[in-house]
């Protein structure tokens, strides 16, 4: 059964797919969410230098979705997209809101 935030992607609360993505398991509704989420979390580090996310929260839909990764005493945007196999398409760093 899925949690009630649904997949972590995307919110969606079909499917039945677990995996581990930045050391903890987490549900999916797909494969392709699974591909989406571990290709964001691994271009988030490597912008930011970090080797955990602490939170990471993400809205939108196919066309586009901000994501807000932080860690204690900091907190990062970044605006996504994604092309059809997972990759990234679009990674931009939003403007820092403080």
């Amino acid at each position: 059964m899925p949690p009630s935030e649904g997949c972590a992607l995307c919110g969606s609360t079909w499917g039945n797919v677990w995996a581990e993505a930045d050391g903890k398991r987490r549900f999916f509704c797909c494969d392709l969410c699974v591909v989406q989420y571990q290709n964001l979390v691994t271009r988030i580090k490597e912008a930011t230098g970090w080797t955990r996310i602490g939170a990471l929260e993400i809205t939108g839909d196919r066309r586009g979705r901000v994501c807000r990764a932080s860690q204690p005493g900091e907190v990062r945007g970044f605006l996504v997209a994604f092309g059809t196999e997972g990759t990234l398409r679009v990674f931009r760093e939003l403007p820092s809101s403080s």
